[in-house]
């Protein structure tokens, strides 16, 4: 316990002592959310998961569509051909919610992989013509 504040001097260190104090337990604070943020990662990252596989995505109709004909193909006809019926419904239906979102986040590489095989012509490239050489003698 501090001694009882007489002066205006000891008024103003004892300002000063609580200023430092709550700067220490501001810092201790920060510390403590930061560890326990450190600590949930994990949980944060597999709820994520979750979201990813119970939600679709459908910002990329398009793209997410041709993916959606892709999985009915080879995983209801070829993979899942002689499974039951439940799981023949839900792998398809959480394979395509987490589809949707890994093209959402991939989206520029897949365009412009889609757009490249599609503007290759068989090898014959145009290839930049070679620059002139002048030479003076």
């Amino acid at each position: 316990m501090n001694k009882g504040i007489h002066t205006y001097d000891d008024l103003i260190r004892e300002k000063q002592q609580l200023e430092v104090l709550l700067q220490a337990q501001k810092e201790l604070i920060v510390y403590d959310l930061g560890q326990i943020k450190k600590e949930l990662e994990p949980a944060a990252t597999a709820l994520n998961f979750l979201g990813r596989i119970t939600t679709r995505d459908k910002s990329n109709l398009l793209l997410s569509e041709g993916a959606n004909k892709v999985i009915d193909l080879v995983f209801k006809k070829l993979i899942l051909a002689r499974a039951g019926w439940l799981t023949r419904l839900t792998v398809p239906f959480l394979i395509k919610n987490y589809s949707s979102h890994f093209i959402t986040e991939n989206k520029q590489a897949w365009m412009k992989k889609l757009f490249s095989w599609v503007s290759h012509k068989n090898g014959k490239a145009k290839a930049a013509p070679e620059p002139t050489q002048t030479r003076e003698d």
